[in-house]
């Protein structure tokens, strides 16, 4: 009989172990959710109100001062953005007032969509 109990208690205890080691479901839980919220997030903030400093048509870039952008939790700055379409900048002058989206491009910040605001 003592076999048997220090048998049950050896296996109860390898599997209490075993529970111990399995990661937390509430902590595995929270990074899903939060990847889940973040394209509702995204989505409703794709487009990042901002003003243009200054043109670089030679280099393909646009210095656009802009408020935060959550969707690359970046604060607000200003600083120079690739411009996939180039095209884009020949209607652009200092001074304008745009709403934009950037997304990171061959690990380049570059803007992917633009639009004038009045």
């Amino acid at each position: 009989m003592d076999v048997s109990r220090s048998a049950v208690l050896i296996a109860v205890l390898f599997i209490g172990a075993g529970l111990m080691l399995q990661p937390d479901a509430s902590a595995s839980d929270k990074p899903l959710a939060k990847k889940e919220a973040k394209p509702a997030a995204a989505a409703s903030s794709a487009l990042t109100e901002g003003e243009v400093l200054r043109i670089d048509k030679a280099a393909g870039t646009a210095t656009i001062k802009h408020g935060p952008m959550t969707k690359l939790d970046m604060p607000a700055m200003a600083m120079p953005y690739k411009v996939r379409d180039k095209a884009v900048l020949d209607g652009l002058r200092p001074g304008d007032k745009i709403a934009f989206e950037v997304d990171s491009v061959g690990g380049v910040f570059t803007v992917v969509r633009l639009e004038k605001r009045k």
